[in-house]
C-alpha cells in the first residue's frame, strides 16, 4: 500500500465517525465566558450612578461614563478625553468610521465622491489578515491592495511607496498578536507607520487593538503606543485606534472603545450626536467596577491564558509531529489564531477534505482580500472554542488532510 493510499484509508475511517467539530472562528469557549459570570450580579450596577453622579439608566453621556473612559484610557495609554466608550463591538466602530469617511469625508471631500471623480479609493491590507476587515472594505466599495507581512509587521517600505498614491486612503490592521499569524509589530514598524507621508491629506490607519492584553504566557509582546509615536511625528490625525472587551468578558456583551487625536474625537462625537443619545452605560458601569483598573484586567486575562495555552500547545504539538518539513506555521505568544502555510496549491483541497470529514475551518483564501489567496496555501486555525479533546481530534484530522493534499499535489 502506498503512503497516499494508507492516508486515504485513515481518512475514510475518520469520515465514518461522522464528526461535527468547529475550528472556524476565534470564539472564547464556554469555560472562558464562565470566568466573567459574576459580572452579571446586580451589585456592579447598584447604585446605578456613575462617579460623576449621572444616572446610568437614563439617556445621555454620548462618549461614555468617566470611569469607563478612564479604564480604556489606561488600557490604550491615552488620556481619557481622547476615548469614546461605545457598545459591545469594535467591528461596529470600524465599519461606522469608514462608512462615515465614505459619506462625509475625513477632513476633505467624501471618499465616495473622490472615487467617482478620480477612481476607486483604496486601503492597504497586510496579508494574511482578518477576513472581517476585508469584508468591511469590500462592502463599502473600497479597493484593497495586498501588503505582505514580514517577521515584525507589514512591509513598510512597500507601504511608504503605496501611500504616494492620493487614492490610497488608509490601512487596516491588527498590530498585536495579528490575525491570523499572531505577530506583534516591532518598534521600528510602529515608528515607520507614524512617519508615513501619505499623498492623501485624509489618510487614516485603522489600528485594531483586538488582542492588546490577550497573552498566552506571563511575558507580553511589547507594542509601542501608536498615538504617542504619531504625536511626536506630527501625524496623530492619521490614526484611529479601537479595542474592546469582547474576548475579555462576554463576546456578545462586552464594551468597545475608540481612541484618536483630539481633532478626530471631536469629529466622531459630532457625527455620533445624530446616531445615538448614548450607549449602554449600565454595561460600561459594571465593567468599570468589575475590573477597577488595568491591573484588574491583566489578572482576569491570566485566567483566560490558563485555559487557552494548553489548547494552542496541543495544536502546535500535532503540527510539529505530523507536518515537520512539509509545511510551516506560527507559534504565537498571544491572540486567538495559528496561521498554517502549506505548499502552494494545497489549502483549498485540505479545507474540502476537512469539510467532508466533519470539521469546519475558516475557508481557504479568507485571510486575503476578496477571498483570493494567490498561492492557495494559507489556513487559519482557531483553537479557542472547542473542548481540548475535540480540538485534538480536529488537529489530527487537519494534519491528515494536509498530508493527503500535499501528496496528491506531488503525484
Amino acid at each position: 500500500m502506498t503512503q497516499l493510499a494508507k492516508l486515504q484509508a485513515d481518512y475514510e475511517a475518520w469520515q465514518a465517525k461522522k464528526l461535527g467539530l468547529d475550528m472556524s472562528r476565534g470564539k472564547p469557549g464556554a469555560d472562558q465566558c464562565a470566568l466573567s459570570g459574576d459580572l452579571l450580579d446586580a451589585r456592579w450596577v447598584t447604585p446605578a450612578k456613575a462617579e460623576n453622579g449621572f444616572d446610568c439608566r437614563n439617556y445621555g453621556i454620548l462618549d461614555g461614563i468617566p470611569e469607563a473612559k478612564r479604564l480604556f484610557g489606561e488600557l490604550l495609554e491615552v488620556p481619557a478625553g481622547q476615548v469614546i466608550v461605545c457598545g459591545n463591538a469594535s467591528l461596529t466602530l470600524m465599519y461606522d468610521y469608514v462608512a462615515q469617511c465614505m459619506l462625509q469625508g475625513a477632513g476633505a471631500e467624501p471618499w465616495m465622491k473622490q472615487s467617482l471623480d478620480a477612481g476607486q479609493v483604496k486601503f492597504l491590507c497586510p496579508v494574511p489578515g482578518y477576513d472581517r476587515h476585508f469584508g468591511l472594505l469590500e462592502r463599502l466599495g473600497i479597493g484593497m491592495v495586498n501588503v505582505p507581512m514580514l517577521a515584525d509587521g507589514p512591509d513598510m517600505g512597500l507601504v511608504a511607496e503605496y501611500v504616494k498614491d492620493p487614492l490610497v486612503k488608509g490601512l487596516i490592521c491588527v498590530p498585536k498578536y495579528s490575525n491570523p499569524e499572531g505577530k506583534t509589530y516591532s518598534e521600528a514598524v510602529v515608528r515607520a507607520f507614524a512617519a508615513l507621508k501619505p499623498a492623501a491629506p485624509d489618510f487614516r490607519v485603522i489600528w485594531d487593538n483586538a488582542y492588546l492584553v490577550h497573552d498566552l504566557y506571563d511575558t507580553t509582546d511589547p507594542l509601542l503606543n501608536i498615538l504617542a509615536a504619531a504625536k511626536e511625528a506630527g501625524t496623530e490625525d492619521h490614526f484611529i485606534v479601537v479595542s474592546s472587551f469582547s474576548k475579555v468578558t462576554f463576546p456578545g456583551a462586552g464594551v468597545a472603545a475608540i481612541a484618536a487625536s483630539p481633532a478626530n474625537i471631536a469629529a466622531i462625537k459630532a457625527r455620533m450626536s445624530f446616531q445615538t443619545i448614548g450607549h449602554d452605560k449600565l454595561n460600561q458601569l459594571r465593567h468599570a467596577r468589575f475590573f477597577g483598573n488595568l491591573e484588574g484586567i491583566k489578572q482576569h486575562m491570566k485566567m483566560h491564558a490558563e485555559i487557552l495555552r494548553p489548547k494552542f500547545e496541543v495544536v502546535l504539538e500535532i503540527l510539529a509531529r505530523d507536518l515537520a518539513g512539509l509545511a510551516s506555521w506560527t507559534a504565537p505568544r498571544g491572540g486567538y489564531f495559528i496561521s498554517l502555510d502549506l505548499p502552494s496549491g494545497c489549502a483549498k483541497r485540505t479545507h474540502l477534505l476537512l469539510k467532508e470529514a466533519g470539521v469546519t475551518l475558516t475557508p481557504a483564501g479568507a485571510t486575503f482580500p476578496y477571498g483570493r489567496d494567490p498561492e492557495d496555501r494559507n489556513l487559519r486555525i482557531a483553537p479557542t472554542f472547542p473542548p481540548i479533546e475535540e480540538l485534538r481530534q480536529a488537529a489530527e484530522l487537519l494534519t491528515l488532510c494536509a498530508r493527503i493534499a500535499i501528496l496528491e499535489k506531488a503525484a
